[in-house]
């Protein structure tokens, strides 16, 4: 440390800080108080050194690890000097591009904090909990929603690496999103909880994973947790996945432990891209979103080719093209370069109107010379669970329409068409892709554009099959074509996998029963953890089955789910009648076999909720003519005998049967108004009972 001092120039301090490392600063130069009070004023704010004072010498902050390299400094000291030079160049060799999967809560969110933070590429004073996270929504719930991409540079043994970190959400229902990320990738760091193991979404993105074929690092995170078990946690990791946990990192995210040797391990065994920078331009897009002032901002991948800002491009699935007025890089806020080669990650700007025109999974090309063929693996997003959303406020059907065209900008899988009920008013029948997206839609509507929704029970898309062979594709029970012109009804089936430890299976097993759905297989993955194989109806599903799942395992069960196909279903239209009058918005498809319940439930609150009136009023479930349930609304009455205060029965039953007929004529004429709390209590009952 003395040698280190001696070359130290005058107008530079050092001291030693409490935790052991050295500081270096510029030092004012010494002026006598004599001179310091007859300066002028200005003259006392703080001296600047000026760089030739300083023979050129680089003044920095330099904390001293423990173990430095032989130029005196160690990775992580030069790592955050270099993260300021992310726009440098390197080598195609030195690129790489990884991703992170794990189930939700392992702490992934965490772990990319880290890695931006050992890298430099985030100042500390900027620094905030899950940093990728740009939603308050999802800092609340704990959870990615919306990709990101940072670029970090990172020195490894004086050799400076670029490294490409693409964030992944986690849920089931934005599988492609992840699958179209990983494409983009050639590494995948696995996270796993040392506490909680393999969980079902863990296993459903290291098969994506898999197929894409991506190199693999196991990572166990937060061992520092009091019951955390890294051995049996990485002899799960082998025996359900296969992969060989040998040399698994074991780290602390929240702690800082192990992150240097995970991003040694990125650079020493994830590859780098290829070079094929000679190409035709494919590009692969995996992720977009509107700004309101440049349009659509596209994310991509280079997977071959160059691309240069003022190039025309072409999105090949979309069909169309555009002029690339801005390219740059995410790191992870947007740094405007020139020019973009193969293997590299960024984004690019080019007065794009609509989300639908870059699509996640698209292909863009040179406009003028254009690539053979487009990258595999693109597909159309397909809404699979549907909803009404209805404005309890009237006036606020307007600004509900602009508020999801609003969203849909940011968000193509989200689909919607106008709907009117007789019950709700003026309202939209909305597409999603699964119900964490529904949940997410709504609190953004109700959060982000200040409106009050009823939201109808979710509903799934039907096939209906008609006499005269056409096929109509349904999600709502009134535009379901009459039995006579139907021949059968499919249903989406869905492939679910519910892992959990064994002395919950016996309920577990009972629920998938219950809910109509086939057992295919169990397998003990582990002496204590058990995966249970079932395909059921997604209907079944979309209501209460997560809940129902954690209540009945305690919370340690998770569950994954896959669309397998459409098949053909004993599926019935159970319509609500109250006084011989059909509701619509109440109407609901249900097996056969749990139509009576459904309609018993529903009767039965339906007696509860309305005001009687001055008639009796049938309530009644029925599947076409067919009455499967029913309850009656006693009327109110008046007490016509009580002037009778004896005499003849004759007089009696006159009174009685004139009365009669005048609550008949009334019956005949009048009309029961539903309240609109009786709707919203049934639509609730709705949502646990089918």
């Amino acid at each position: 440390m003395a040698t280190r001092t001696s070359i130290l120039p005058s107008c530079v301090s050092m001291a030693a800080c409490r935790c052991g490392t050295t500081h270096y600063w510029p030092q004012r130069p010494s002026i006598p108080s004599s001179n310091l009070a007859s300066r002028p004023a200005p003259l006392r704010a703080p001296l600047r050194i000026s760089s030739h004072s300083c023979h050129s010498w680089r003044l920095r902050v330099l904390c001293r690890a423990a173990g430095t390299t032989s130029k005196g400094l160690s990775d992580s000291e030069t790592s955050l000097d270099a993260g300021q030079d992310r726009l440098q160049k390197v080598p195609i060799s030195n690129i790489r591009n990884f991703c992170i999967i794990a189930h939700i809560d392992h702490g992934k969110s965490t772990l990319a904090d880290k890695l931006l933070q050992l890298t430099g590429t985030v100042h500390k004073r900027e620094m905030k909990e899950q940093f990728l996270d740009n939603m308050d929504l999802e800092r609340e719930r704990g959870i990615t929603i919306k990709l990101q991409a940072a670029r970090m540079r990172y020195v490894l043994d004086g050799e400076p690496f670029c490294l490409n970190l693409i964030d992944t959400p986690g849920h089931v229902d934005f599988s492609y999103e992840v699958s179209r990320s990983l494409a983009a990738c050639e590494g995948a760091l696995l996270v796993v909880d040392a506490s909680q193991g393999v969980e079902a979404q863990t296993l459903a993105n290291v098969y994506l994973a898999l197929e894409n074929n991506l190199e693999i690092i196991p990572v166990l995170n937060k061992i520092d947790l009091p019951g955390a078990e890294p051995d049996r946690v990485c002899q799960e990791i082998e025996e359900i996945v296969g992969l060989d946990c040998s040399e698994a990192i074991r780290c602390s995210a929240k702690e800082g432990i192990g992150i240097a040797e995970i991003l040694s391990a990125i650079i020493k065994k994830i590859p780098p891209p290829k070079d094929t920078a000679g190409n035709p331009l494919r590009a692969l897009i995996f992720d977009s979103y509107y700004d309101p002032y440049r349009g659509v901002i596209v994310y991509f991948r280079v997977i071959d080719g160059t691309i240069k800002k003022g190039d025309r491009i072409y999105f090949m699935a979309s069909g169309t093209d555009h002029i690339a007025d801005e390219i740059g890089v995410l790191s992870p806020n947007q740094l405007e370069v020139d020019e973009l080669f193969a293997g590299e990650v960024g984004y690019l700007s080019a007065s794009i109107k609509s989300v639908a025109d870059a699509r996640v999974g698209d292909t863009i090309t040179h406009f003028g010379k254009r690539a053979e063929s487009a990258l595999p693996g693109y597909e159309e997003a397909t809404p699979m669970v549907f909803c009404g959303l209805f404005p309890v406020d009237a006036d606020q059907f307007p600004e509900l329409r602009d508020a999801l065209e609003k969203l849909q900008l940011n968000d193509a899988a989200l689909k919607f068409e106008p709907e009117t009920s007789s019950a709700m008013g003026f309202g939209f029948r909305c597409g999603f892709l699964g119900l964490l997206h529904m949940e997410i839609v709504q609190e953004r509507l109700e959060r982000e554009y200040d409106l009050t929704l009823i939201t109808t029970a979710p509903s799934v898309v039907y096939r209906v099959h008609c006499a005269n062979g056409e096929i109509v594709e349904c999600s709502n029970p009134s535009s379901l074509p009459e039995p006579g012109k139907r021949r059968f009804i499919e249903e989406p089936f869905v492939k679910i996998e519910m892992l959990s430890p064994k002395e919950f299976i016996g309920p577990l097993m009972e629920l998938g029963q219950e809910r109509r759905g086939i057992f295919k297989e169990m397998n003990y993955i582990t002496e204590n953890r058990a995966s249970i194989i079932y395909e059921l109806p997604l209907a079944e599903m979309v209501g209460d089955f997560f809940d129902q799942l954690k209540s009945r395992s305690k919370g340690y069960a998770s569950m994954e789910y896959s669309f397998v196909g459409y098949r053909e279903s004993d599926l019935v239209k159970l319509d609500i009648q109250i006084n011989s009058e059909p509701v619509e918005p109440l109407a609901t498809i249900v097996h056969k076999d749990k139509a009576y319940a459904v309609g018993r439930a529903l009767t039965q609150k339906l007696k509860e909720l309305i005001p009687r009136q001055m008639f009796k009023v049938p309530i009644q479930a029925c599947i076409g003519a067919k009455v499967i349930a029913s309850e009656s609304l006693s009327a109110i009455r008046k007490d016509v005998l009580a002037k009778c205060y004896g005499g003849d029965i004759t007089r009696k039953k006159k009174l009685l049967r004139k009365q009669a007929e005048g609550k008949k004529r009334m019956k005949a004429i009048g009309r029961v108004e539903v309240p609109q709390e009786a709707f919203m209590a049934v639509l609730r009952l709705e949502k646990e009972v089918i």
